[in-house]
């Protein structure tokens, strides 16, 4: 049996920093229309700065990644801080949408500096005797600071927003230091691949029309609905739901001193919880997708896939349920999301790059980047917008029936896609 290979110290410096950067970014990202909100913005607006945020976090990744084989991991992760501390300090000030939508705008552009960054130190520094746990331990570690993140920013800005977001900021900072300080560069030979080379390779794999097909179609019917979960699960909860009667629900499984960190207190002394503290999946994940990972490994991809997608369509339902029969639903919806984002987002990522020969796996897997983009970047201008609409004549809870009909329809266009029109063929290991 072949050996482990120990970690050296780099990879768990670069796997702090993720935690950190994970932490601050979805801090921000899961309460940001419940901000909006506060200041008076309509969802349209809303759906906007969310399109824009979330097209830069990952449009920017198909050249980030580049630049760094370039000029290094440690000087592009410096530049992403550099990018990412003054904006997020920004919002301590501006209040205005348009100072708003270019403050958010720069922070998905740091954000989608940042995204390649630690991944690739990552790969660079295991072997094929380490990799697996290499990476399982890095995909905890996102799962850890997008959980932690929303819980605390959560809490901190039932105190007050400035304080949420000076606490996200200094998430920024404190990776600024540690990466000048600990991040040590790990050794792998740099490439001077321009920019244009590249966008050459990702133009000859689009030039496939049949996997550009494919790419867009992800985008719309599993990227969108994806992200449109994401964008208005939080908001929904800490607006629609009545979260006094959540609070005590969630306070009969964990207890009071649980219960009263995932909540704020009115005037009156009644509890509600915060919203944006059970409107992620980071939790679930940590603890079932190894478990699930294991049900589906040996089914085909496009078959786990599609039956992931399924499973996440009854958890829009009951999260549609939440508002007519009781606010508890939104736990069971959210958690059957979770169940099927970890058996349809990891497997059909895998298929994309067993698409490929084995020396194209990296340069198909960016042009995923472009189908994700796809998906957030209309994410926000149409569900968000249709979730005010749907607000205003007092159907709300038709968004999740609409966004479940949305993943149907995408699973079997998908499917017929696939088996129709199209004779790909996973390459062999």
């Amino acid at each position: 049996m072949l050996q482990r290979s120990p970690f050296p110290k780099v990879f768990w410096i670069a796997n702090l920093i993720e935690v950190l950067e994970r932490f601050s970014y979805y801090g921000i990202y899961m309460g940001f229309g419940i901000y909006m909100a506060h200041l008076g913005y309509t969802k349209a607006q809303l759906g906007i700065v969310q399109s824009i945020f979330l097209a830069f976090s990952y449009l920017v990744p198909v050249i980030s990644g580049t630049l760094a084989d370039r000029y290094g991991f440690k000087k592009m992760l410096i530049v992403a801080y550099l990018a990412y501390l003054p904006a997020i300090l920004l919002l301590l000030f501006t209040k205005s949408f348009s100072g708003i939508a270019l403050t958010m705008l720069t922070i998905g552009l740091a954000a989608g500096i940042f995204k390649p960054l630690i991944a690739s130190t990552v790969r660079a520094v295991t072997d094929g005797s380490n990799k697996t746990l290499g990476f399982g331990i890095f995909y905890a570690m996102v799962n850890v600071g997008a959980s932690f993140g929303p819980v605390v920013m959560g809490k901190l800005r039932a105190i007050s927003w400035n304080t949420a977001f000076i606490a996200a900021a200094a998430g920024i900072f404190l990776m600024l230091l540690i990466t000048i300080f600990f991040y040590k560069e790990p050794e792998r030979e740099l490439k001077a691949v321009p920019i244009s080379e590249k966008m050459k390779e990702i133009l000859v794999v689009l030039a496939d029309y049949r996997f550009s097909i494919f790419l867009v179609l992800l985008g719309v019917f599993f990227w969108l609905p994806f992200w449109a979960f994401f964008n208005i699960v939080a908001i929904y909860i800490d607006s629609a739901l009545n979260t006094a009667v959540l609070y005590d629900f969630v306070r009969s499984f964990v207890g009071t001193p649980i219960a009263n960190f995932l909540s704020r207190v009115d005037a009156d002394g009644t509890r509600h919880l915060l919203g944006e503290t059970i409107a992620h999946t980071g939790y679930i994940i940590m603890i079932l997708q190894i478990p699930v990972s294991k049900i589906i490994e040996k089914w085909n991809a496009i078959s786990a896939f599609s039956v992931g997608l399924i499973i996440a369509v009854f958890g829009l339902v009951a999260i549609g349920l939440s508002l007519t029969l009781h606010p508890a639903w939104i736990l069971f919806g959210i958690f059957l999301f979770a169940i099927g984002e970890m058996a349809s987002s990891p497997r059909i990522q895998e298929y994309i790059t067993w698409l490929a020969p084995k020396e194209k796996a990296g340069l198909y897997m960016g042009t995923n980047f472009l189908s994700i983009f796809v998906g957030a970047t209309l994410s926000g201008i149409t569900y968000t917008a249709l979730y005010g609409y749907l607000e205003n004549i007092g159907k709300l809870d038709w968004v999740w029936y609409i966004l479940g009909a949305h993943v149907v329809l995408g699973v079997i266009a998908i499917n017929f896609y696939v088996k129709k029109f199209t004779n790909f063929k996973e390459v062999e290991a």
